[in-house]
């Protein structure tokens, strides 16, 4: 599966060691996708080599391919969107792209400005 649209947020990376021992990290964006009568943000996930290879900045509209899978635990269904390709349009310099604020480890950033101006996030 593929969408495109402009990353919006790039969360720092995290990484941690499996209780197999083995080593392993990710990287997870946020993509706005403003084709259709109302945008679309999708949160995604590099994991693994995946990590390394693919490198995208706040800014960047890129094209973003990716596989969905769910998975059970105790009860509950997770749903992962992990991204395998990016294919970026028009890379934003590092000097203009728009810095994330720094936040404490865990803490989740702020909701960009809703257009218009509006306190809630509906169009109607």
């Amino acid at each position: 599966m593929e969408i495109k649209g402009t990353i919006i947020y790039a969360l720092p990376e995290t990484s941690g060691v499996s209780k197999a021992g083995n080593a392993w990290k990710k990287k997870e964006y946020v993509l706005e996708n403003t084709e259709g009568q109302f945008p679309r943000r999708v949160a995604f996930t590099c994991f693994g080599e995946n990590a390394d290879k693919i490198n995208l900045k706040v800014g960047d509209v890129a094209t973003v391919y990716f596989d969905i899978e769910s998975r059970e635990w105790n009860g509950k269904w997770f749903t992962d969107i992990r991204c395998w390709r990016a294919d970026v349009e028009n890379a934003t310099p590092a000097a203009t792209a728009p810095a994330p604020a720094a936040a404490a480890p865990g803490a989740v950033p702020p909701p960009p400005a809703v257009p218009g101006g509006g306190d809630d996030e509906f169009p109607f």
